[in-house]
């Protein structure tokens, strides 16, 4: 529990006094960014304001991470390394991005097939890698067993380990795709990914915390947990939580700086590899509840357009279709982060009551 709390404390202020240090390198490199011409014309204002500012979060939860086992002398576990990895990793492939766009002054950073080829490399390396490393117990990072709050009786490897390992990579994937892409359609307004995401992140810290007090190797009992280093988990959570808070303090409206691709895929990342990692893969659909609104809301204006011609909402990501109703970016940020707030309180609620009645 220590390092969960060193990890919160030391994030925050990496997050909080290195986000403005990170700004002024970006103004004196001239790293503004490109705001898209068919978006809200509200956003035109925003153009040249820094952005990369994702690699500061990362930066953040990384070095928290670190101190927290350095300051209690315990050895990093694989299952919080790989979600490190997982995080850093998509991040680097958004930080790929922001700098084309950029560097050449377009809203179009990677092609759409050179950022898949990225975000597929990194899932696949922490899918293979999630399915080695066996602790004395013989338990793995993470499992074959399709995942809602605890391990489920669908187990991919139902026709054989390596048929296991393979849909696992294809699950994985789909997972960390979908995620990933989900909260990197959520940051379109400011501070509305960065408060969305510390609120799942917070949700992460309790379930791994409670799954640490009542896992199989602590505690065997009927209702126990089988998840691998759930407390090192919490620890990662912890510090992806408070490198949120941190740099949220600058990015709130008016954003100083935005975290751009960087921070939206890295964000995705950690949050599916926790819940890859934690054995709650299906749980986090409810937790992450916003994110899957806004990217449904895609979905349903690109079939609708493409199906009839015609547009279900002004324009999508959901969010700005509330903007051309004239509503204010800040209060759209504070209704969407209090109907994130409500999801991840149904998905605590849900996590615990399974307990409470019993697997």
């Amino acid at each position: 529990m220590k390092a969960v709390l060193i990890a919160s404390v030391v994030s925050l202020v990496v997050a909080l006094l290195g986000t403005p240090m990170f700004i002024k390198v970006l103004v004196k490199q001239g790293y503004g960014q490109f705001i898209r011409d068919d978006g809200p014309t509200s956003h035109h204002t925003k153009r040249g304001t820094p952005t990369m500012g994702g690699a500061v979060i990362i930066t953040a939860t990384v070095v928290a991470y670190l101190v927290a086992h350095l300051a209690t002398w315990s050895r990093p576990t694989v299952s919080a390394l790989l979600v490190l990895f997982l995080m850093a990793g998509l991040g680097a492939v958004g930080l790929a991005d922001d700098y084309i766009k950029i560097s050449k002054q377009r809203s179009l950073g990677l092609r759409s097939h050179e950022k898949l080829i990225g975000q597929t490399l990194v899932a696949v390396i922490f899918a293979v890698l999630a399915l080695q490393f066996p602790d004395e117990s013989g338990r793995l990072p993470a499992s074959t067993h399709i995942s809602f709050v605890r391990d489920l009786p669908l187990d991919l490897a139902f026709a054989g380990p390596m048929v296991g390992i393979v849909l696992f990579v294809i699950w994985a994937n789909l997972m960390i795709a979908g995620t990933s892409n989900a909260v990197n359609l959520t940051d379109g307004l400011d501070g509305l990914a960065t408060g969305a995401s510390a609120m799942v992140f917070a949700a992460y810290v309790l379930i791994s915390i409670w799954k640490f007090n009542q896992n199989c190797h602590v505690s065997p009992s009927v209702k126990c947990y089988e998840a691998r280093d759930p407390l090192d988990l919490a620890v990662v959570a912890a510090a992806g939580m408070a490198a949120c808070f941190g740099f949220l303090w600058w990015n709130g409206s008016p954003a100083k700086i935005f975290m751009g691709d960087t921070g939206s895929l890295a964000l995705g990342g950690a949050l599916a590899g926790l819940a890859i990692t934690t054995r709650t893969e299906l749980l986090i659909v409810i937790l992450g509840g916003l994110f899957v609104a806004i990217t449904l809301s895609v979905i349903i204006q690109v079939a609708s357009f493409k199906t009839t011609g015609k547009r279900v909402f002004r324009m999508a990501p959901l969010q700005h279709h509330f903007e051309l109703l004239g509503w204010q970016e800040v209060t759209i940020v504070i209704r969407f982060w209090i109907v994130a707030g409500l999801c991840v309180a149904l998905g605590l609620g849900i996590f615990y009551a399974e307990w409470v009645v019993g697997a």
